[in-house]
């Protein structure tokens, strides 16, 4: 399996499909956001065209009202590649969802399941009492957790909360970290930009999807605010101006302010991992070029 990641913005699309193209596959998708088929625009899900090019699996087949989690993925990925292996010796997986692209590769912890009752109960007494109070909740329930968690991101404290309430244990005891074999090789490639050129991008992209309809789209998707999957970049922020607390163009630039932070957090998780081959985007036939020789040179010592 290749897997083609990089932060939001930098350029995954184009020469994904490319790339695609070369090794005759189709491109799992390895989005947190693009499976739900509600919300395109603000995910930068691939579009029609793009899709018609080459087919995407994992690209508009959830809705919003349905729980989805980086364990299903992990389920639903692994039974897909084993299907499109039986007739491709190589498959590409694109994305920047870190944690789904560890699913894949690694497998997660096995968790309990969380009664659907108990998430919507929490997620909305999140969204009526905010932050500090998640952040209160999982220090009282996982101490241990909660002083190497990034507190700042409510959806991993929100999911260890669940898991400590579902449970009756801390969150922190079912985190293993143990690798699971997989029956495929993996070769990891790293796209990249100079940061100026990528923030550049970034905020470009904001117009962009503005221009296509973004506060259109957020606003159908209003009555389903306190969903977790919408407590994300592009649509909590429209959220405010659409409550009136924030004008259009301060909205407009938190997304933008909010997407760089959150690229930041990518590059910091993917420079992480020693198997990561970074290729910095410019020219595409160069590029292509030049990951199509590190998926010859590394696919067999990958496994």
């Amino acid at each position: 399996m290749v897997v083609m990641t990089g932060p939001t913005g930098v350029g995954k699309t184009e020469l994904s499909l490319s790339i695609a193209e070369r090794l005759g596959t189709p491109i799992v998708n390895a989005d947190s956001r693009q499976i739900y088929c509600e919300i395109p625009i603000g995910t930068a899900a691939p579009t029609a065209e793009e899709q018609a090019r080459v087919p995407h699996l994992f690209v508009g087949t959830r809705s919003l009202t349905e729980n989805y989690n980086a364990g299903e993925y992990e389920r639903e990925a692994l039974a897909a590649l084993e299907e499109l292996f039986r007739t491709h010796d190589k498959v590409l997986m694109v994305g920047g969802a870190m944690l789904y692209i560890d699913a894949v590769c690694h497998g997660l912890d096995d968790m309990p399941r969380v009664p659907t009752e108990l998430r919507e109960r929490l997620q909305k007494a999140y969204a009526e009492q905010g932050l500090g109070w998640l952040q209160e909740q999982v220090q009282q329930a996982d101490p241990q957790y909660f002083a190497e968690a990034d507190i700042q991101n409510p959806q991993r404290l929100l999911h260890a909360l669940e898991i400590s309430m579902a449970s009756g244990r801390p969150y922190s005891a079912f985190r293993l970290g143990t690798r699971k074999q997989r029956p495929f090789g993996v070769v990891k490639i790293g796209l990249n930009r100079p940061r100026e050129e990528l923030y550049a991008r970034i905020n470009a992209r904001v117009d962009s999807m503005l221009a296509q309809g973004l506060l259109e789209e957020v606003r159908a998707v209003m009555p389903l605010r306190h969903l977790n999957a919408l407590n994300t970049v592009g649509y909590k922020e429209m959220f405010r101006y659409l409550d009136g607390e924030w004008t259009l163009e301060q909205a407009a630039d938190m997304v933008r302010q909010n997407s760089r932070h959150y690229a930041k957090r990518q590059l910091t998780w993917f420079n992480a991992d020693p198997s990561m081959h970074w290729v910095n985007i410019g020219d595409l036939q160069q590029n292509r070029e030049e990951i199509m020789q590190l998926i010859e040179e590394n696919q067999d010592n990958e496994l």
